[in-house]
């Protein structure tokens, strides 16, 4: 096993590492069997960093306390690799030494394709910083879960290590994260690099990250597109583009911030016009971010298509190519967690101030800045071989709510059904329907126009 020594800049980042859905942190004190319950729950969530030999920041004084030689952690190591059932594979074990304060045990799990077993017998997951123990059908679910080898590992035969090794993505990358480590050896490390036919050469993971142009490079389709679309209907011609698509391509990280822009110049200040007014609208920023995000890193980079964004006058439609993965339903979306491209996942989490929250809480913030904004939670659906997310400007509020705070903005205009369910969000032209009759019938409202057929209504403050 290698033993290297670490810098202060890497010590530093160590103990502001924040315990999460991919590292952890545990003293040279735990016990074997306690510590390969976290090791396993590694293994079959999304793979993970151990490191041994570095106390909880709730410790007060001297953190590093570790081992003072290497046969000090060969309990340890024994319990994990040999006593796991079945035994991982890959397993990346180091020691990092830290002058006049031992050896940290450092070991990189990758996400396996096997369901593992403490020698208790007992299996965990991982959810972010916890470990859960499952059972029964749970177990049944991850294993199906399983199986074939995520595409993100696939190895490039058309990419040369150089390529990555030199380029400015992967510095930059390196800078920011303070490793020392030479560029290639840290790709191998972050199992970015595959093996084929005797060679290390860069995968699908490796590529989405650190190419210069990964859209050139892939056989698949994995750029953005985003559109404008001058309509609330719920299919579109193409005239009704406010102008053509925008195509995004870049690297992973430059596709979301790019992504998150040209959204964003689309619906700040959005609006439509109701004949000669203006209907202002307005989406939490932060919201629309977690779920573009979410697209982009778990996306099925397999399938030959992009990622499609369309900003329609009442809403926000993002099509991710790719069924739910694993066990993952439209029911379950906020309790579970499941990474289909763990890697590109794990490596910008581990940026400084990261795009991506722990696995499944970007949704969760999507939930909550949409309810504050007082907007109905996002919607999910499935169609063909893709996910879908709805984000509707339809506000939590009755429909009668919204007529009466739309007269109390607007006192003297006027309003028909089509723009009640454009401003409220809601499609059943029935249900707007009732809701202007009982306003109607409650004295709240008045037709403007009784001689024109009923369906040209159109009603005024009474």
């Amino acid at each position: 096993m290698d033993t290297r020594i670490i810098t202060h800049d890497e010590i530093r980042s160590l103990l502001n590492l924040h315990e999460d859905h991919f590292n952890d942190l545990k003293s040279k004190k735990i016990s074997p069997a306690k510590l390969q319950q976290t090791f396993v729950a590694f293994a079959n969530s999304d793979g993970g960093d151990l490191y041994i030999g570095v106390e909880d920041k709730k410790v007060l004084g001297e953190r590093i306390i570790g081992f003072e030689e290497p046969e000090e952690a060969n309990s340890l190591i024994s319990t994990l690799l040999e006593e796991t059932s079945p035994s991982v594979e890959n397993v990346a074990i180091e020691y990092l030494s830290v002058p006049n304060k031992g050896l940290i045990l450092h070991i990189g799990i990758p996400k396996s394709p096997k369901v593992h077993y403490t020698s208790a017998g007992d299996c965990y997951i991982r959810i972010n910083a916890l470990k859960k123990k499952i059972k029964g059908e749970r177990i049944t679910q991850l294993s199906y879960s399983k199986g074939a080898e995520p595409y993100e590992r696939r190895a490039l035969d058309s990419v040369d290590i150089e390529d990555i090794v030199d380029g400015r993505f992967l510095s930059d990358y390196m800078e920011r994260v303070g490793t020392h480590l030479e560029p290639e050896a840290f790709l191998r490390k972050q199992r970015l690099l595959t093996k084929k036919d005797g060679h290390r050469i860069p995968n699908v993971g490796a590529v989405l990250l650190f190419d210069e142009d990964p859209q050139a490079t892939l056989e698949t389709r994995c750029a953005v597109k985003v559109y404008r679309l001058r309509t609330t209907e719920t299919e579109y011609k193409r005239e009704q583009l406010e102008e053509m698509p925008v195509t995004i391509n870049g690297n992973v990280e430059n596709v979301i911030d790019r992504t998150i822009r040209q959204v964003s110049s689309y619906i700040d200040g959005a609006s439509f016009n109701d004949g000669d007014r203006v209907v202002k609208l307005n989406y939490p920023a932060e919201a629309l971010k977690e779920i573009l995000v979410n697209a982009v890193i778990h996306r099925d980079y397999s399938l030959n298509d992009d990622i499609h964004v369309r900003v329609f006058d009442n809403r926000v439609e993002i099509q991710s190519p790719g069924r739910l993965p694993g066990y993952m339903t439209l029911e379950n979306l906020y309790d579970e967690r499941f990474s289909r491209n763990p890697n590109v996942v794990r490596m910008l989490h581990n940026l400084p101030n990261p795009v991506n929250h722990d696995i499944g809480e970007g949704l969760d913030t999507a939930k909550n800045e949409l309810k504050r904004a007082g907007l109905v939670d996002p919607e999910f659906s499935e169609k063909e071989n893709a996910f879908i997310v709805t984000i509707k400007h339809q506000k939590l509020a009755s429909i009668e709510d919204v007529v009466l705070q739309y007269f109390s903005d607007n006192p003297d205009s006027s309003i028909n059904n089509k723009l009640i369910r454009q401003i409220s969000g809601e499609d059943d032209m029935q249900k707007v329907k009732k809701a202007l009759q009982k306003l109607r019938a409650n004295g709240h409202i008045k037709v403007e126009d009784e001689n024109v057929s009923a369906f040209y209504y159109r009603y005024v403050k009474a």
